[in-house]
């Protein structure tokens, strides 16, 4: 009854968010509290949603500060020379500016988190973007490629997991899929190429003035220009090397960027009016989504889904179970968190697998090979797609039609290649 139940609202809620007839956070609200009335729950959706409040909280925070922050640096024109200097590269090429944002992300995502892989490169590319004429549909459809496989890193959320669930080390779950990741980054390239094409033949090669729009600084300006420059690389230094929490880190940055920047009354409050309506967006979709996981997770129905899902497979089918993990792992990040997949899933699968005379090091790695890594930029379980829509501006229906095939195609080329080296 609850794995039915579980299965039925993600279902329902894929179909309404991708047929858009509904917004997404009523559909991350209303359905589960629906699901919980319908299975009994109803007397325990206070807790529940409380739950997944608090868990989603501290996200919150630090995506609020993240956003303004960001926001305000655009305002301030810090990112105005890197866009100058990657227009002049590209001569107003949209080939040329896709497959620069491939390679930014696959750099910036090195730090294994997604939110401040988003929070950096849409803040520094969407102005070009939007110069160019190009879609921001694009722009979150290549992030979400580069930053998915590059979440495989082994301080990466969803391979932490499968090795703490597992009780293996980076040796038996990473190492053996490195020659898949790099097929994964080649292919996140390849597809770079052809999307970027794609955006060539819509718009054409835009003729732009090499220095447009650069002015010179007076020495106030210089002065902040510098200042806002050390503060930013101090804050990445701070996120690369994980000295303080994100949220603890962002308000400080932004509060100290604030008083430099906009030292008066009347100029933040400009500043918040101005980007107050993100904030807004992007905080409440996570929100939204910690009720539903709250409620999904409380109810009990992940956890049924996971049992499930391991109860479906065919004795026969022992020595393929890492190949139907890996095939599977990008599609599944739709339907479970990674503490639900990595944590109640993946044991189970690893049991079974073992059972037939498998490898949980190999189920552990097939896992990581789609498993919120490729998915987790476009599943609504997680907080940092919605920074990335958000941030963006585009919808979350609209970026999961665009990019499904190709995130779903690195999994497959990362699967092919660790099938011929033997990681699975």
């Amino acid at each position: 009854m609850l794995a039915a139940s579980g299965f039925i609202t993600i279902a329902v809620f894929l179909v309404a968010v991708l047929s858009r007839r509904v917004s997404v956070l009523i559909a991350l609200t209303a359905l589960p509290i629906l699901a919980a009335l319908v299975t009994g729950f109803g007397g325990r959706l206070g807790s529940l949603i409380g739950d997944g409040l608090v868990k989603v909280a501290l996200v919150a925070i630090m995506i609020t500060f993240a956003v303004l922050y960001f926001s305000l640096m655009v305002d301030v024109g810090l990112f105005d020379p890197a866009v100058r200097r990657v227009l002049r590269w590209a001569k107003g090429d949209p080939l040329r500016i896709t497959v620069g944002t491939a390679v930014l992300t696959l750099l910036v995502a090195l730090d294994g988190d997604g939110a401040s892989t988003f929070l950096i490169t849409i803040s520094a590319l969407l102005p070009i973007y939007h110069r160019i004429g190009m879609r921001p549909l694009v722009l979150a459809g290549v992030v979400c490629l580069g930053a998915g496989v590059m979440n495989m890193v082994p301080w990466g959320g969803p391979t932490a997991r499968a090795m703490a669930a597992l009780k293996l080390d980076s040796a038996d779950v990473f190492v053996p899929a490195v020659p898949a990741m790099a097929a994964g980054i080649v292919w996140v390239l390849v597809a770079s190429v052809l999307i970027g094409r794609r955006e060539r033949r819509r718009l054409g090669v835009v003729e732009l003035e090499p220095d447009e729009n650069e002015t010179s600084r007076t020495r106030p300006e210089s002065v902040r220009f510098w200042f806002n420059v050390v503060l930013t690389l101090a804050l990445i230094a701070v996120l690369l090397g994980q000295f303080a929490k994100l949220e603890v880190a962002f308000v400080i940055a932004f509060v100290v960027a604030v008083i430099v920047n906009r030292p008066t009354w009347a100029q933040q409050q400009e500043l918040f009016a101005k980007h107050g309506g993100n904030v807004v967006l992007v905080t409440s979709m996570i929100f939204a989504a910690g009720v539903f996981t709250g409620i999904l997770t409380g109810t009990g129905m992940i956890p049924a889904m996971a049992r499930a899902l391991a109860g479906v497979i065919p004795d026969g089918a022992g020595g393929l179970l890492p190949v139907l993990v890996a095939v599977t792992s990008m599609p599944l990040s739709l339907v479970f968190t990674p503490d639900a997949y990595y944590f109640g899933v993946l044991p189970v699968l690893a049991e079974t697998s073992s059972a037939f005379g498998g490898s949980a090091a190999e189920i552990g790695t097939a896992a990581i090979l789609g498993q919120m890594t490729t998915g987790f930029p476009l599943s609504p379980l997680t907080a940092s797609t919605f920074i990335l829509v958000g941030m963006s501006g585009v919808d979350l229906g609209a970026h999961q039609k665009f990019v499904f095939k190709w995130a779903f195609g690195t999994t497959i080329v990362m699967t092919v290649v660790a099938l011929l080296t033997g990681a699975i």
